[in-house]
């Protein structure tokens, strides 16, 4: 399988990365954990930022809620992530959506890391 498409898939499905070479085991964790965490921060009134270049900190927040894939498309398509900025959980929310997307990215990276050998 190309580098290129076993990226895009474990990007685009949290996990899919491992699940494609045998690691089953790791797959299941990882996507437990990352699906779980993004659906936490939709619970704790977190809200799906726009993708703002006029402002550069809330342009980064967007990217990395953007980099759990899958889940922050369908997320968006059905109108989750509104976010209650008056709720104290607010800020608990937003946490948990940006660093599940960060996670992703970094077993997105672990999987590249496998595919080329260097694990």
């Amino acid at each position: 399988m190309s580098p290129l498409i076993l990226v895009l898939v474990a990007w685009l499905v949290p996990g899919a990365g491992h699940y494609l070479q045998g690691r089953r085991q790791k797959a299941l964790v990882f996507s437990v954990a990352i699906v779980a965490m993004f659906a936490s921060g939709l619970l704790l009134d977190g809200s799906l930022l726009p993708f703002t270049p006029s402002d550069p900190l809330v342009l980064l927040f967007a990217a990395a809620m953007s980099g759990v894939g899958l889940p922050y498309g369908v997320a968006v398509m059905s109108g989750l992530g509104v976010g209650e900025a008056t709720s104290v959980w607010f800020d608990y929310g937003i946490s948990f959506l940006v660093v599940a997307g960060l996670l992703n990215a970094l077993v997105v990276l672990d999987a590249y890391d496998i595919s080329q050998g260097r694990k």
